[in-house]
């Protein structure tokens, strides 16, 4: 199944089916991309866990070495934004990168996780830009500016339950409708049991929080203007545009 968590016209958050480019709920249906609703992000998570160089290929084009164990960092709150939402980026900066990834939403609150279990702790599976500052994150450890500004985690717009997503699911991203990063799951150096297990020994997650898997090689700079789409198979197309003021 996959489901659309939205704005309907009376101004309610509902949550509906999403079945041949149209969302269901009660006795109404909406298409996707029309102007009847706003399509939201697909959970309201209370933090986005990230995953920094879980591709190897990536990993060597930022000229790293490979990690031995999961490299974590967070997005909070207010850095989600929505299919079809323009992202205003920071000003001034040298370059703005995008980062297609394939998220994972928790299902229940959870601790101590193991492998054998993770997957039972998923909702499903949606599309994530990890829109960068690359200016800041070059300055500093913690990445707060490089990567925790507003809207810096546009997700969406569909949620998949797991089994719609395959465990060799493309991941990819195109910029201006041309082809910039063309990964795939099974590509994960930690596959996601592994990254459940692992965040859940230090801390607990809740319903609706996201794991972002990581990003295949072919990261690249934003202009203002840009049209992003970040296609997950088996999800969907997640489409936003940028500002740069």
């Amino acid at each position: 199944m996959k489901y659309v968590r939205f704005r309907d016209p009376a101004g309610a958050v509902r949550r509906g089916e999403f079945e041949s480019g149209h969302v269901h709920f009660a006795n109404e249906s909406y298409s996707l991309d029309g102007d009847e609703i706003d399509v939201l992000p697909p959970c309201d998570p209370s933090k986005i866990v990230c995953i920094g160089r879980n591709y190897a290929d990536h990993a060597d084009e930022m000229g790293s070495d490979l990690p031995d164990r999961p490299m974590l960092f967070l997005k909070p709150p207010n850095a989600l934004a929505g299919h079809g939402d323009t992202v205003t980026v920071p000003a001034g900066k040298d370059r703005i990168d995008y980062e297609a990834e394939l998220g994972v939403v928790i299902g229940e609150q959870c601790r101590h996780v193991s492998q054998a279990n993770a997957m039972d702790v998923v909702e499903g599976i949606t599309c994530m830009n990890d829109v960068s500052n690359r200016e800041d994150q070059r300055q500093e450890q913690n990445w707060v500016r490089g990567k925790a500004f507003d809207g810096s985690a546009p997700l969406g717009p569909v949620l998949a339950t797991p089994d719609e997503v395959p465990d060799d699911a493309r991941v990819q991203s195109r910029v201006n409708g041309e082809v910039k990063q063309d990964g795939s799951r099974d590509q994960l150096i930690f596959s996601i049991p592994e990254l459940i297990a692992e965040i859940t020994t230090y801390l607990t997650l809740e319903p609706g929080d996201v794991i972002a898997t990581g990003t295949p090689e072919g990261v690249g700079p934003l202009s203002d203007g840009d049209a992003v789409e970040i296609e997950v198979e088996g999800v969907g197309t997640l489409e936003h545009t940028v500002r740069i003021p």
